[in-house]
């Protein structure tokens, strides 16, 4: 197929394995600290002796995450459209894009600052917890909430940096932002006793430090859009901002409906009793670590497709495609074959009851084909990101949770919770399915 258009200098670089390797490989190893962070918050204030502060600790940052987790589109929709301003060379708007996206973090911040008292009384009254637990909790959460505009602009951020190819600067935020909350936890809550408060205050002070040294990355394209705007009028334009609301309002929806697809999963397991409801939440784990894995090789297509959808060069969207979903399929092999032979060692250091680890085993097949089974679902996403076919994204994602319904009501009463977990691979077949049949569409935006 004919490339025509505009070259930028992201264009010129060729498109290679080593290119790809070069943005994937530092998202996974930045996604590797995530999980260490719950775990040092977890031991710090294990070391008091006490199970309400861990409780406290724990119920807290759920409540957190679900609430800040309604803005996670801001990343993805950030790197879709800074891809495709970076691939046409328009220096302006990729920091334009970061803009918006950061106005609409601070606004949505201190809307969660003002309404804290009834949206954390909402979240008591949905998970009720012990008056002492809850008490620590709230003390947890009355700071934390302060950080609220810069959790929700480091989405930004991320999905800024991931766009124009800077994941190295990713890991090292990740670093700065996580190794400074784990020192400070360490210092707040064993050196000075501080407690579940001083938890509290090291995250929050992370948070703000992961902000501050993002806008420094980004402060020579932030500097350029403010000049070549001229005003706010001209930056918050109706077209600009209409197109950045369709965009993020299809990504937002969509990762609603998938949230409530895989809640539904779990709470249909808790009808077959506690013991398989812990087996499946030990097995989810192995799907968090597949994401975790794969993250870098989707977001690589969220990179070079955008730019090269930006660069209006379909071929080069084809070979992006082809490039990284061929290490996202070899990555999901590698998993594969992980979860088959380290699987049962992988159940035991997360589980020591014997009952547990036994019924984990039964339902370990299913977590040995899934990553295969997915990879189409993930890597689809990330072209389907880059090329900013968000509206295909929600329709497609409709679409097969319709037929996940249907297999819900087919499988698992037939089959019991091996029914469940196929009905689970049915709706990440399905979404690659789905998304497969609209991939000619990101190459046609592009031409």
């Amino acid at each position: 197929m004919a490339e025509t258009g505009p070259a930028s200098s992201a264009e010129i670089a060729p498109l290679t394995h080593r290119r790809v390797l070069a943005i994937a490989l530092p998202i996974v190893l930045a996604n590797a600290t995530i999980p260490l962070l719950g775990l040092v918050d977890t031991g710090v204030v294990g070391q008091m002796g006490e199970a309400a502060p861990i409780g406290a600790v724990g119920i807290g940052a759920v409540i957190l995450t679900s609430i800040y987790w309604v803005f996670g589109f801001l990343r993805m929709g950030t790197s879709g459209l800074v891809a495709q301003s970076h691939g046409a060379g328009d220096t302006p708007e990729v920091g334009a894009h970061l803009l918006r996206a950061l106005a609409i973090a601070a606004a949505a911040g201190l809307f969660f600052i003002l309404f804290q008292l009834p949206l954390f009384w909402a979240a008591f009254k949905l998970a009720p917890t012990t008056p002492e637990v809850e008490g620590l909790a709230r003390d947890y959460l009355a700071i934390r909430i302060w950080g609220a505009p810069a959790t929700i602009a480091l989405y930004a951020i991320t999905g800024w940096l991931i766009a124009v190819e800077r994941t190295r600067a990713v890991l090292v935020l990740q670093l700065l932002q996580n190794g400074l909350n784990v020192g400070l936890d360490v210092w707040f809550v064993l050196g000075l006793g501080l407690g579940v408060p001083g938890v509290a205050w090291a995250t929050l002070i992370a948070e703000w430090a992961g902000v501050a040294f993002g806008l420094w990355l980004a402060r020579d394209v932030l500097r350029a859009a403010i000049v070549a705007a001229g005003s706010a009028a001209t930056l918050f334009a109706r077209d600009k901002v209409n197109r950045l609301a369709r965009v993020n309002g299809d990504i937002m929806i969509r990762s609603v409906v998938l949230q409530a697809s895989f809640t539904s999963f779990m709470f249909l397991a808790a009808g077959y009793g506690d013991v398989t409801l812990a087996a499946n939440q030990v097995l989810i784990q192995f799907l968090s670590i597949t994401a975790f894995a794969l993250d870098g090789f989707a977001f690589a297509a969220e990179s070079l497709v955008g730019q090269a959808v930006g660069a209006h060069r379909p071929g080069r969207v084809r070979r992006a495609s082809v490039l990284t979903s061929q290490w996202g399929v070899a990555g999901a092999a590698v998993l594969g074959l992980v979860f088959l032979l380290a699987g049962p060692s992988i159940i035991d250091l997360l589980t020591t009851s014997p009952e547990v680890r036994a019924e984990a085993r039964i339902y370990l097949p299913w977590l040995v084909i899934a990553p295969l089974i997915g990879i189409a679902s993930w890597m689809l996403d990330g072209i389907f990101i880059g090329a900013t076919l968000t509206r295909e994204m929600r329709i497609a994602m409709l679409q097969s949770v319709a037929v996940y319904l249907v297999a819900l009501l087919i499988l698992p009463p037939a089959f019991g919770n091996h029914g469940l977990w196929a009905a689970l691979m049915v709706l990440n077949l399905t979404r690659g399915l789905t998304m497969a049949r609209r991939y000619p569409r990101a190459e046609a935006v592009a031409a």
